[in-house]
């Protein structure tokens, strides 16, 4: 295996986020109705209460909870919080959307160097945050060597592929 400093594990992308729920039924619609997951197949030889689902190049893997009665239930939205973030088409389609659902969000902007993200943030049925930005426009900007990006996966990917010893130490992100 050829030693790679910038990637010492050879990860090529994120593959799921699995996630502690109380009712798989519930969850599952969240993930299909409003973040446009789909169901996938899983294992048989998985010998728990689960679901898969696909959408937007990762999967989200929804797992009973043995003791759904000990999750945390959170009511505030705290864009500080531990999240997962999707970038979106259009800011303000997004938010219309989440009005006609009557999902409860959150705006938050950040400004860096004349450029502006905004964000929405909301909880999906056991509390876990979901932003949706136009995260895109703020560049990746690595903390040693290199030059400024944009955020996008296909850049980010090009030019992490050409430039293997750049190391990408942090993304500034809420």
């Amino acid at each position: 295996m050829k030693e790679n400093a910038g990637n010492p594990l050879h990860l090529t992308s994120l593959n799921h986020v699995s996630l502690l729920c109380r009712s798989i039924e519930e969850s599952m619609v969240f993930y299909q109705k409003v973040l446009g997951f789909f169901p996938i197949r899983r294992p048989e030889s998985l010998n728990f209460e689960g679901a898969w689902l696909f959408g937007h190049g990762i999967g989200i893997h929804l797992l009973r909870s043995s003791e759904p009665e000990k999750l945390p239930k959170k009511t505030e939205i705290n864009p500080k919080d531990n999240h997962i973030s999707f970038q979106c088409e259009s800011m303000s389609a997004v938010e219309k959307k989440l009005e006609e659902m009557e999902i409860e969000y959150v705006r938050a902007i950040v400004e860096e160097g004349g450029i502006q993200v905004d964000q929405l943030f909301f909880h999906d049925p056991d509390g876990f945050m979901i932003e949706i930005c136009n995260c895109d426009s703020l560049p990746v900007v690595p903390l040693i060597g290199g030059m400024a990006r944009s955020c996008s996966r296909v850049k980010l990917h090009q030019m992490v592929q050409p430039q293997q010893q750049t190391q990408i130490h942090q993304v500034v992100h809420p």
